[in-house]
This record gives C-alpha cells, structure tokens and sequence, in this order.
C-alpha cells in the first residue's frame, strides 16, 4: 500500500505539467485547426531558457520562471504572426508541412545555440524530501504541482470569465458567426497561439530544474501531449487536465509494478484502448472550448 501511494504521489506530481501541455495543444487544434507540430519545441524552450536566465544570467529562479513564460508566449505569437497568418486559407496539408518544416529548424537552432550537451538548473529548494507518512517527495516536485494547477486554474479563468475567452469559445464553436458578430478572428488565432506555447513553456520551465535540458527534449513531450489531447477529448479544457494526470499514473504504475523501461509505453497502450473504444476521448464536448 505504501507503495501504491508513493506511485500515487509521483504522477500527481508530473500530472500537472502533463495537463499544461495538452491544454495549450487541445486550444490551438480546437480554435485554429493547426496541427501543433512545434509544441514540443516550445516545450524545451521554456527550458533552455530557465536555463538562460538562471545559469548565465544569474536571475532569480523564481522569478526567472515568469519570464520564461512569457518568453514562450511572445515566440508563440510570433511564430502565429510569421508563418501562420499567411496560410489562413491554405489547405490543412500545407500548413502541416509548413509546422513540421518550422519544429525542425527550432530543434536544429536549439542544437546550434546550446549543443547536444544536457544542461542542469540548480533550484533554491533544499535536497532533503518532503516526508509525509510513509511516502516522500521532492520540494521542487511540489513547487511544480502548486505551479501548474495555478495555471491550470488561470487559463479556466481565462477562457470562462472573460471577454478574451469568450471570443475563443465563440471562435471555436462557429468562426464565420463569431466573424460577424465583430470577433477579429486573426487576433484570437494569434492569442490562442500564444496561449499554446506559454502553457507548454511553462510545462519546460518547471519540469527542466527536475530533469535535465537537451535539444530533442520536446519529441517525447510533443508525443504525450497528444497524447492527452486523444485521452481528454478536443476542446475540452477539464478534459485535457485529466488527461494529463491519467497519463501520468498510468505510466507511473506501468514503472513501478511492470519494469521502468515500458513508462512511456504502458501510457501509449492506453491512448490504443481509448482510441478503439472512445474514439472522440473520454471526456469529449461537443462544439465547446472550457
């Protein structure tokens, strides 16, 4: 039992960035109809650029994290801005190769700017784990579970409660009506856009101090976070937040009680079953965002 709560803890622990990751993904597929395929990279932007900030700069960790947030947020906007506003009209197949075409050349510029070698971010948070009861967890561990759900919190705040969100729900349910209604549709794509990749910076800014910072870091994030995306349902923002703690305690289970070389596996043999039963995702919405 000890056991079972210490695996327990763990995924609520990488849950939250697991749910960060698929909301901003579930957004921008669900509004703008763009195959994400620089999600990842975005991802390990966020990383690299605590890294930035931290380790050569010298800037405070916590307030390091804020900016490298709004790092991804500004890069998001650009790369909307720079590559996918003039393929507004463009077949779904174009804009596909044109996002794997710029995932490419941002993990190549990644390998160019800080080579294949892992870089480490020290945190300010003592080594010693938080023990409660027979199970412990690290303090880092904890500052990104507290982090993450607030951004989670944030963004269902964000889309539920104010004029900008609903402009993205409206956006996303019928954009020809939400267009003649005065919603300008090229600011919300570029909003959602940015919202995307600030979610999944903020996923690589908090989860980089724990691991390590690499150049292909995002491959493996870009895949859980469709990942989730499939387990949610698109569109659904709860959805894609229990998603991502799904997939987390699967794959924890599937280390801790099968063998830690099938983690990553055990949670894709999950998205085969759902996919087989629940096509649309378990907790899919019908023509909603939230």
């Amino acid at each position: 039992m000890d056991q079972l709560l210490q695996h327990g803890l763990n995924a609520l622990m990488l849950g939250g960035t697991y749910a960060l990751l698929g909301i901003g993904l579930t957004l921008i597929f669900g509004i703008m109809k763009v195959v994400n395929f620089t999600h990842g990279e975005l991802y390990a932007f966020g990383a690299y650029m605590m890294y930035a900030l931290v380790m050569l700069l010298g800037v405070s960790f916590f307030v390091a994290l804020p900016l490298a947030i709004a790092l991804g947020v500004a890069l998001g906007a650009l790369l909307e801005l720079v590559l996918l506003r003039r393929l507004r009209r463009a077949d779904i197949d174009t804009t596909m190769l044109v996002m794997i075409g710029a995932w490419i050349a941002l993990q190549n510029a990644e390998q160019l700017a800080w080579t294949g070698v892992a870089k480490s971010i020290s945190t300010p948070f003592p080594a010693a784990p938080l023990v409660i009861g027979p199970v412990s967890v690290a303090w880092n561990r904890v500052f990104v579970l507290v982090v993450a759900l607030i951004l989670i919190g944030a963004t269902y705040l964000l889309i539920n409660r104010t004029k900008l969100g609903r402009a993205m729900r409206a956006t996303f349910q019928d954009r020809d009506t939400a267009a003649l209604m005065g919603v300008r549709i090229g600011n919300i794509h570029t909003a959602t856009f940015a919202l995307g990749s600030g979610l999944a910076a903020a996923a690589g800014a908090l989860l980089g101090p724990v691991f390590v910072a690499y150049p292909s870091m995002g491959d493996l994030a870009a895949a859980k976070a469709f990942a989730v995306v499939i387990l949610g349902g698109l569109g659904s923002i709860p959805g894609a937040t229990l998603g991502g703690f799904i997939l987390a305690l699967v794959e924890e289970l599937g280390a801790g009680y099968v063998s830690s070389g099938y983690r990553d596996a055990m949670g894709f043999l999950l998205i085969i079953v759902i996919l087989l039963f629940r096509p649309t995702g378990l907790f899919a919405r019908k023509e909603r965002v939230g």
